[in-house]
């Protein structure tokens, strides 16, 4: 993905979640995803989606059980 189009979704994300410390950056050797940290711990990745002639952003987020506090 190109810088604007990195740009763009760390700011979508940025609002819809509530966090100016979330940052989306460019993956090395992958131009269809990004890495998403928030103040520098690993949250997920973003993937690009096109699909007959539409695009999409699609963000995949692991939760380990034992990150779940009871």
């Amino acid at each position: 993905m190109d810088r604007n189009t990195l740009s763009k979704i760390q700011n979508y994300l940025r609002t819809s979640l509530g966090s100016k410390q979330l940052k989306v950056e460019g993956r090395e050797n992958k131009i269809d995803s990004a890495d998403v940290t928030l103040n520098g711990e690993f949250l997920g990745v973003i993937f690009e989606d096109k699909e007959d002639g539409d695009i999409c952003y699609h963000f995949n987020m692991t939760i380990l059980d034992i990150d779940l506090k009871d």
